[in-house]
């Protein structure tokens, strides 16, 4: 269970990433444009106007804090119970 657990914060993470790399293309093409600034357009991977090691950056950086953040979550969750604990504590004080 816990690669399986690992390898979906993983995705959730490249999928972050990509919802971050979309809100910084917007605002570049928006800082561009107002001040009339030359876009220079990348093909590779996709049209883009943002240069490649940020295109390729944001995915890596994605997938490997998912992966951490995983990890923690793992340790919290399954290993300290610590939602477990707080849900506990809770019903004893009502």
């Amino acid at each position: 269970m816990r690669p399986t657990y690992l390898v979906l914060s993983t995705l959730l993470g490249i999928l972050i990433s990509i919802g971050v790399h979309v809100l910084i293309e917007l605002w570049w093409l928006s800082y561009a444009q107002s001040h009339q600034l030359t876009i220079h357009w990348t093909y590779v991977l996709g049209t883009c106007s943002l240069p490649l090691w940020v295109q390729i950056a944001l995915p890596i950086l994605g997938a490997v804090g998912g992966f951490f953040t995983g990890r923690v979550w793992w340790r919290w969750v399954y290993v300290e119970r610590r939602w477990w604990k707080r849900s506990d504590e809770n019903q004893h004080k009502v």
